[in-house]
């Protein structure tokens, strides 16, 4: 008889979903079925094992990853707003403010020189994850 496999190992894995599909139309349901549980019970868990909603996880990743693109100054704002899963500039623009602080073209214009492109990028992550 095969042992059932931890709830911890399912959030895990659902981590890992966010982490590497963080740019598509990830919601609840989905992600609540991918760790076979029910939608309230996958986000109170959730929270509980990682200090965010899967929500706040994944946009998280998403401010992370535009941040970046915006450090290298090759997109334009409405490229890295599509390019990190959003649909709409001005939602792009109102969370990016909300996470960040700026605009995300003041961002660029304090931030998007490449210095941080010689740091280990386990180091950019941990001193530029925005604050939630």
């Amino acid at each position: 008889m095969a042992s059932p496999v931890p709830l911890a190992r399912h959030l895990l894995r659902v981590r890992d979903l966010i982490d590497r599909d963080y740019a598509e139309q990830l919601d609840l349901p989905a992600l609540a079925r991918s760790a076979h549980v029910s939608r309230a019970y996958f986000a109170r868990s959730f929270k509980a094992t990682f200090g965010e909603t899967p929500h706040q996880y994944l946009m998280s990743r998403r401010m992370e990853r535009a941040k970046a693109l915006l450090r290298k100054n090759e997109l334009t704002v409405t490229d890295v707003c599509l390019a990190v899963g959003f649909t709409s500039l001005g939602s792009f623009s109102t969370q990016f403010r909300r996470f960040v602080g700026d605009s995300p073209t003041a961002y660029r214009d304090r931030d998007g020189h490449d210095d941080l492109a010689r740091l280990p990028g386990c180091f950019v992550k941990r001193f530029t994850r925005p604050v939630g």
